[in-house]
Formats: structure tokens, sequence, C-alpha cells
């Protein structure tokens, strides 16, 4: 249905001379005058957006000065370890060192820790056995 309709709607347009076969094209297929006329949309835009930018700067600026509020430094990273609540983050490392150094946790009371580090050496055995086996492994 869509097909016939839009053929014969096609025939229409065609037949009134309503084609723009002949007209040029830029390498996306639009119109250069619509180009043109979206790139100087697009400056226009930017001009606006500039001046309001300018506006509220100076509108900042009254505010600072009226208040004696100082102007950030944009450049200057910012320390986020003041004000944190759980303290500084620890890293891999620090958390490790803290793990094998703690002798009283439930294994180490259970007296366990002989057979936890037996068993993870055969886990770290099976697993660079069945790496081989795979070509990412390699």
């Amino acid at each position: 249905m869509k097909q016939m309709v839009g053929n014969q709607l096609n025939e229409v347009t065609g037949g009134l001379g309503l084609k723009d076969d002949g007209g040029e094209k830029t390498e996306t297929g639009e119109d250069p005058e619509v180009v043109a006329a979206r790139l100087e949309q697009e400056e226009r835009r930017k001009e606006k957006h500039r001046k309001m930018e300018q506006e509220r700067e100076k509108m900042r600026q009254g505010i600072r000065d009226k208040y004696a509020i100082k102007k950030k430094e944009e450049g200057v990273a910012m320390d986020f370890t003041e004000g944190r609540i759980g303290g500084p983050r620890k890293t891999p490392e620090e958390i490790a060192a803290e793990m094998n150094a703690e002798d009283d946790s439930i294994i180490g009371q259970l007296g366990l820790t002989e057979q936890v580090e037996k068993a993870k050496t055969m886990a770290t055995g099976a697993f660079e056995t069945v790496k081989g086996f795979f070509p990412f492994g390699k």
C-alpha cells in the first residue's frame, strides 16, 4: 500500500516540476545554503552564550566584592581527604600487610592458618594449570 501511494505521489510531484535533482549538494547530501545557515546559527548561539557568561561573571564578581569572598583558583587540585568521614583510604598493599599481620583472626585463633595457606597454593596451582589451556593465558 505504501509503495503504491509513494509511487503515485512521486509521479504527481514529478509532473508538477517539484523535483530538485539538479541542485548542488555537499558531500553529506545537504544544500550548501542550509549548511551555511546552520553554521551562522551556531555562531550566533555561541556569541549569545559568551555574552551571557560575561554578564554572569560580572554578577558573581559583584557578589564576591559585596561579601568579601575570594575567587577560587581554577587550576588548584582539590584535597578531598579533609572533611572525609572515614578518613583516608588504604592502598591494596596496606590492606594486604594488615591482613598478614593479623594473626588473631578467626582462622588464626582456630589454628587453621597452615591449612588455608595450603588451600591457597593448591588453588593458585590449579588456576595456573587451567590458564595454560587457554590462549589468553599465555
